[in-house]
């Protein structure tokens, strides 16, 4: 090591570094995108902020639109990255909203929490929760943001997101089931794309990729000091003394998985449970074949990554059955 270079206190590889001055360097996802017309798909973004307090902030997401009142779904997306890197600024999630809003025809809000380990856990769920109290204040048609009072249709709001993100949409979704949580949400789906969730135990391709089961082993920790247990009800749902599923806020909830994802099981694994667990709503899974961790983020031109958004497209537009209206 040469004089004078800071020394390393903790590395979690590769996404996070932290030195013994207190520095700590993310080594993905720190590129920023501007907000602005996208010229390949004609949806409009611009950033707003949330909580001035705090720095929380998200990027609106709007498609072309057939007439100037058009109201459509709304969707809160919670981007990915572990809870430490990322953001809806970057190129890979900004990109990504652009495609999703464009072949889904919503509004997206993209929220920007505040990421461990300046802002270990719970940080990003208050964050997040707070950003929906936030769409919702637009019902009446009175909010700080014109777009969400003019082209929101707030029968149909939506969770959605991917990995960590994934996680904070769950666990939002298990708070809005509760009815003492103060908020009256008409929440109709949530889609959870690739899902974090993990355990103590190994399952299924967990053991068969002990390198990338390590990083996860020891992910929760670093990001939640306070409740460091891979057990936990925030990170294992289906664990022993979790809340019980068949609370969650959702009439509809759409689990993607990939073949190829080391936490391909923990998605197909919540969704057995939510099926069992007396949940009123209807769940369904998709599982890509042949594909990894995120891999629709790396490459929006594939066509497995249009079938998946299209899916996601489907799932945000269709009716809620009947039954569930009552």
């Amino acid at each position: 090591m040469e004089s004078g270079e800071p020394e390393t206190a903790f590395e979690l590889l590769p996404l996070i570094r932290i030195y013994k001055n207190g520095r700590i360097e993310r080594l993905v996802g720190i590129d920023f995108v501007p907000s602005g017309t996208d010229p390949l798909t004609g949806v409009t973004s611009k950033d707003v902020t949330l909580l001035p307090t705090f720095g929380v902030s998200a990027r609106l997401f709007l498609p072309n639109l057939t007439h100037s009142t058009q109201r459509l779904p709304v969707v809160v997306y919670f981007h990915g990255g572990c809870f430490c890197t990322q953001s809806p600024f970057t190129a890979k999630y900004h990109n990504y909203l652009n495609a999703l809003t464009a072949e889904a025809k919503v509004v997206a809000v993209s929220v920007n929490y505040r990421k461990a380990p300046e802002h270990p856990i719970p940080t990003a769920y208050e964050d997040s929760w707070a950003a929906l109290q936030w769409v919702i204040s637009h019902r009446d048609g009175k909010g700080p943001e014109m777009w969400m009072n003019k082209h929101v249709d707030f029968k149909r709001v939506f969770l959605a997101g991917a990995s960590a993100g994934a996680n904070i949409a769950h666990n939002l979704a298990m708070v809005a089931g509760d009815p003492d949580c103060g908020v009256n949400i008409n929440l109709i789906g949530v889609a959870l794309e690739h899902p974090y969730f993990w355990g103590s135990v190994r399952i299924g391709k967990e053991a068969e990729n002990p390198v990338k089961a390590r990083l996860f082993d020891q992910l929760w920790g670093f990001i939640c000091p306070a409740r460091p247990e891979n057990d936990d009800p925030w990170v294992n749902p289906v664990a022993e003394g979790a809340g019980r599923l068949a609370g969650l806020g959702s009439g509809r909830v759409l689990v993607c998985v990939a073949e190829k994802d080391v936490l391909r099981d923990r998605g197909r694994l919540y969704f057995e449970a939510l099926g069992g667990s007396g949940w009123f709503g209807v769940a369904e899974i998709v599982e890509t074949e042949d594909e990894d961790h995120m891999f629709h983020l790396n490459d929006l031109e594939g066509q497995k990554a249009k079938d998946l958004i299209r899916r996601l497209g489907d799932f945000f537009n269709r009716d809620m059955p009947p039954s569930l209206l009552l």
